[in-house]
């Protein structure tokens, strides 16, 4: 407990120390405004964040996307779409005047034309300095820090490690039962996700063993022929939505697919839309939906 307390206290020193060094700029101090802030994401995981502190951002890129992708925690009513997470409306961004744009570290976005308008928070998850769990609580205290919800931010942390901990609790009996957990593009390639990526904190934080274990790449999966799941064996399958209409007829008429030892066994379970690179929101998610399937 005293570590904890300590690692905690040192989190806080080590966010404090970044904020004193960061001028909010243009439209003042966000944790002391008198109003919400306008804040503006460029691409869904900054804006799940954003959410899980309880503000509603003005605009966000790909509405569409976040809704069939990301699905929680809800947008809110009026939420604008910025377009493209690719190449955000510059022109609309400027009209709505926000105090602070939102990012993700690795998405490719110049940030110059950006901080042209508004201060820009970046979300650093994935950058290795960290494990994404980890990480995520970090940046969620940073986030919280800045925009004056210190205790909002706590309070997530708080209570996603309490219900992930119920949860491994209730698949106390599935420890040792090996599941693989997938994304499916097309019919001839899968998206496995393993070491260095969310869902495996998640895994490690239930006690349920990850059945794939051949390396990923820096987001945490690895890209293979659907044929290569022969390697799992009969281990459970937790397949994410969603899956192209077109995608599914394809693979429930493939004789590849419907030979593996995994599908014969029947150990396929479909589970609705998690983010595989959110935050705590999206770690919270996934264990909740793993626990029903």
């Amino acid at each position: 407990m005293q570590a904890r307390t300590q690692l905690a206290s040192l989190t806080r020193r080590r966010c404090l120390a970044g904020l004193a060094a960061t001028s909010l700029g243009l439209r003042g101090d966000l944790a002391r405004a008198a109003r919400p802030p306008r804040i503006a994401c460029l691409e869904w995981t900054s804006a799940e964040m954003v959410i899980s502190l309880g503000i509603g951002p003005v605009a966000v890129a790909d509405i569409k996307g976040y809704r069939d992708w990301v699905v929680g925690p809800d947008l809110p009513a009026g939420c604008i779409d910025l377009g493209s997470r690719g190449e955000p409306n510059l022109e609309l961004l400027l009209e709505l005047e926000p105090d602070l744009i939102t990012g993700a570290y690795g998405f490719g976005l110049d940030e110059a034309p950006f901080k042209r308008i508004a201060p820009v928070h970046t979300v650093p998850f994935y950058d290795g300095t960290e494990t994404p769990y980890r990480q995520a609580e970090i940046e969620t205290l940073k986030l919280g820090l800045r925009l004056g919800r210190e205790a909002e931010a706590q309070r997530l942390i708080r209570e996603t490690a309490a219900a992930i901990a119920r949860i491994r609790a209730q698949l106390a009996g599935r420890a040792k039962q090996p599941l693989a957990v997938v994304s499916m593009f097309d019919d001839r390639h899968v998206r496995v996700y393993g070491k260095g990526g969310l869902f495996q904190d998640v895994l490690d934080r239930l006690s349920l063993t990850n059945a794939w274990t051949a390396p990923t790449d820096g987001w945490g999966f690895s890209m293979l022929g659907i044929e290569e799941l022969v390697a799992i064996g009969e281990a459970r399958v937790i397949s994410l939505d969603p899956i192209p209409p077109h995608v599914k007829i394809r693979i429930d008429q493939s004789s590849l697919w419907a030979n593996l030892p995994c599908v014969k066994a029947g150990n396929v379970r479909t589970i609705p839309p998690v983010w595989p690179f959110g935050g705590l929101a999206a770690a919270a998610r996934f264990a909740n939906l793993l626990v029903r399937a």
